[in-house]
């Protein structure tokens, strides 16, 4: 099993929406992968509730069968329009990807 953990934080305004909007855009757009792109097991996305300057404003959780199913996922058509959209409305990430 892999798991494919990323998080980010999010920019006030971008895309013609404040911030709180863009992630709650963004939790749609991956929430609907689990349908299109067939290698995700699992899928699961929150918003940070702690107050400390380290913690990122949304974490992303991904289970894949093996690596092979993690590659399909970051290539697919469907993933790609999404992290264009996540590419427009953040200002940095954090990625994490380990075997279980």
């Amino acid at each position: 099993m892999v798991k494919h953990i990323v998080t980010w934080n999010f920019l006030e305004q971008a895309a013609g929406n404040d911030k709180k909007t863009n992630m709650l855009i963004a939790k749609e757009l991956f929430d609907d992968l689990l349908g299109k792109v067939p290698s995700i097991k699992h899928i699961e996305i929150g918003f940070n509730f702690n107050i400390l300057d380290e913690a990122k404003d949304v974490a992303l959780y991904c289970e894949f069968e093996d690596k092979e199913g993690l590659k399909a996922y970051q290539v697919h058509d469907e993933h790609q329009k999404v992290a264009a959209f996540i590419r427009s409305v953040t200002k940095d990430r954090t990625m994490t990807d380990y075997e279980y």
